[in-house]
């Protein structure tokens, strides 16, 4: 995320504020990484300015699989439940590497927000994002490397 994008978020949350809307995020997978690494969940600009900082410094050192490897391991993925593995063995009572494609599709699909949705209990429009996510995942079949 951009400097102008946080600015652009910062904004449109103080419009959402007064307006008694719900405040707006929108973070990378780099940001997301530092947040739960390295610094504290509670929002503030103190700690988005921490963020940033540290997410240049995980962008300099870290390799894209890397990130993505930490990510995977510290992501919020249900209230209380952090990381692919965790997530894996409460909602399918299996290792995250025994996952079949749609378990693990599922268990994306709830990544907008975990603590609304429930891989082990998916509503329909998780189950349309499976969908979708299982489809993204036959296109690339082949062209991935890990």
């Amino acid at each position: 995320m951009t400097f102008e994008a946080i600015e652009k978020v910062a904004k449109q949350n103080v419009k959402f504020k007064k307006r008694g809307k719900p405040i707006k995020g929108g973070s990378t997978i780099s940001q997301q990484c530092a947040k739960n690494v390295f610094l504290f969940p509670q929002r503030s600009y103190i700690r988005k300015a921490f963020e940033v900082y540290f997410t240049f410094l995980i962008e300099i050192f870290w390799s894209k699989k890397r990130i993505m490897e930490v990510y995977l391991n510290v992501i919020e993925m249900g209230d209380g439940i952090y990381g692919a593995q965790a997530a894996s063995k409460i909602y399918f009572k299996k290792d995250a590497k025994n996952l079949t494609a749609a378990e693990a599709a599922t268990i994306a699909a709830v990544l907008p927000n975990p603590r609304k949705w429930n891989a082990g209990k998916p509503t329909g429009f998780i189950n349309r994002r499976k969908s979708w996510i299982l489809r993204q995942m036959g296109h690339l079949r082949g062209t991935v490397q890990l």
